[in-house]
């Protein structure tokens, strides 16, 4: 019997063994296990490098750089060349429009003194053919005249003023001086030898003076 139990005792304490071994195994993975893994989450993260490469663009080689660079230099090019043609069209004509105004605006002077020109034809054919007296002669050609001279007002051109007046350069023409009768005419126009004329308030002909002194 006592042989028994003491088999008995020896076969627990190896299985005891045994326990404690496969035991003490597994507690040794489990910390080994936590211990990569402790280690794994302190370990910096790393990008993945196809992640990058597909959020960022790829860089510009000097050769894109060069290519976009002619493509803009090319437009600038064209619109230039475009703005150059608008602006030479407007030249030409703006210059035509000039020319046929200039033209137009003589036709048009030249129309409106032919009536003149008709008048002065008529009185000197009167004269020719001995029709009239020197009266009605007079009469007719002080006619002409007050036409000439509507003519000239209706293209705003008029006579400047200028015997009694104070001398102006801007107006007269002193072609001499003579001493003043008296002494409110001193550095007056005393008299007008040729009739100065202004359009539009430019003087067209300065008006030939004497003045006083």
């Amino acid at each position: 019997m006592s042989k028994k139990k003491k088999q008995k005792k020896s076969m627990a304490s190896e299985e005891s063994k045994e326990q404690l071994e496969h035991i003490t195994e597994q507690e040794t993975a489990t910390d080994t296990e936590l211990s990569e893994k402790s280690e794994e989450s302190q370990k910096p993260e790393v990008p993945d490098e196809s992640e990058k490469s597909e959020g960022a663009e790829a860089p510009e080689t000097p050769e894109t750089i060069i290519e976009k660079l002619q493509a803009q230099v090319a437009q600038e090019k064209k619109e230039y060349l475009f703005l150059m043609a608008d602006f030479d069209n407007y030249r030409k004509r703006t210059l035509k429009e000039k020319q046929e105004l200039l033209k137009n605006g003589a036709e048009r002077a030249m129309l409106e003194l032919l009536p003149v020109v008709d008048d002065f034809e008529r009185a000197i054919s009167a004269m020719n053919n001995g029709n009239g007296d020197a009266e009605a002669m007079k009469e007719g050609i002080m006619l002409i005249y007050n036409k000439f001279i509507k003519y000239l007002e209706h293209n705003n051109v008029k006579a400047i003023e200028s015997t009694g007046n104070d001398f102006d350069t801007d107006l007269h023409e002193a072609i001499t001086m003579f001493p003043a009768p008296s002494p409110e005419l001193k550095g007056k126009v005393v008299d007008t030898t040729l009739k100065g004329y202004m359009i539009n308030d430019k003087v067209l002909r300065h008006a030939k003076v004497v003045v006083g002194q």
